[in-house]
């Protein structure tokens, strides 16, 4: 989400009151979620302000954390800019992680709309669009050459993912959508100035379009995405402002070796900080415990119940975003309403409890999980 305040251009709206979104947790009362096909993977290069981004996160058999990510946005219709980088989490506590992010050069995407090439990178769907290749030599400090292969299918909550923003339901003026891979095999890896980092193991694909300037739609966020040997858990919340009522959306859901066990929106799905420790550095309630919470029915009808809970800490980076950005765009940014964003991220090991019919089973895995406050 670095690159939400790139679009950060008006500063202030009115309030319309929670009536002026139509959340995907309305759809998802009738259609918890819709599998998703090859067409609902197209990137939707909208011609007006939007930040546009495929995410790829990574958790290796052997341990290590990270992520690649190609980002689209749009300011206004007249700047258009790529970027990709990449992440990897230090294993070593005082070690830095190593992050890499370039804007890159001459990009396109296909007649498709299904992949997205530039100078030195790509990021390409297999043609029966189960798979992603995602390479980049942009930046020498990670060298990117990844495969993702879908095990359990993709998914939207409700019938289309998208939450719209607008008093006139049939003519929104914004819109939040997201799509899921929620488990897939990944092969490849990282080349670093240290060499090699094999990244061999399970991953999750993020979609994520915000069709709208950015700081408008939310004001906080929450992801998680755990892995364990057989789950894979999402759930993503964002929180808009008063000019929508602090309206909390929550999408997400739970996938085993090839199938959806359950997904859905709030209120079945939910993402609390049980515990806040605040950030002594600035203001913000940085949490120290969470809970998330998946209810629903699985494909034959079976109540399910799943719960994530636990001690976060310790935290394993804090981005400032602002330090992210060029200079003319924080000039904007700080007349933002109190917009200070920040990304708390962190990695610990919890357990999952699912139960399905009454029948419980518990599971260690990995999450990664990102806190972000914005205004």
């Amino acid at each position: 989400m670095l690159n939400w305040a790139k679009n950060a251009v008006g500063l202030s709206e009115p309030i319309y009151g929670p009536s002026a979104i139509q959340t995907v947790a309305e759809q998802a009362k009738e259609t918890p979620y819709t599998e998703t096909t090859k067409d609902d993977l197209a990137w939707e290069v909208m011609d007006s302000t939007n930040v546009e981004s495929k995410t790829f996160y990574l958790t290796s058999d052997d341990g290590h954390i990270g992520l690649a990510q190609v980002i689209y946005s749009n300011v206004m219709g007249i700047r258009t800019t790529a970027q990709f980088s990449a992440k990897i989490y230090s294993k070593e506590p005082g070690k830095p992680h190593l992050w890499a992010s370039d804007n890159v050069s001459n990009f396109s995407f296909s007649a498709d709309k299904q992949s997205f090439k530039a100078d030195g990178c790509s990021m390409e769907l297999s043609e029966d669009g189960k798979s992603y290749t995602i390479r980049s030599s942009v930046n020498k400090q990670a060298v990117v050459d990844l495969k993702f292969t879908q095990t359990a299918p993709g998914f939207v909550v409700g019938k289309n993912g998208t939450s719209n923003f607008g008093t006139d339901p049939q003519k929104p003026w914004g819109r939040m959508k997201h799509a899921f891979w929620p488990r897939c095999q990944v092969e490849g890896s990282i080349i670093t100035q240290q060499g090699p980092v094999d990244f061999k193991g399970r991953g999750m694909v993020s979609h994520a379009l915000q069709g709208m300037k950015p700081h408008f739609a939310a004001v906080k966020w929450n992801f998680a995405n755990f892995q364990s040997p057989s789950y894979s858990a999402i759930i993503m919340e964002f929180t808009t402002p008063k000019s929508y009522g602090e309206t909390s959306v929550v999408v997400g859901g739970i996938a085993t070796e090839n199938a959806i066990l359950v997904a859905g929106g709030s209120p079945s799905l939910k993402a609390e900080h049980s515990e806040v420790k605040g950030d002594p550095d600035n203001d913000w309630p940085e949490p120290s415990a969470v809970a998330f919470t998946w209810t629903g029915k699985s494909q034959d009808g079976k109540d399910v119940t799943a719960k994530l809970e636990g001690s976060i800490l310790p935290r394993t980076d804090r981005v400032d975003v602002m330090g992210e950005l060029p200079k003319f765009v924080k000039q904007i940014v700080a007349g933002a309403a109190g917009a200070k964003p920040y990304i708390y991220q962190y990695t610990p090991k919890l357990t999952l409890k699912v139960n399905v019919d009454g029948e419980e089973k518990e599971e260690e895995g990995q999450l990664f999980m990102e806190a972000t406050f914005i205004s």
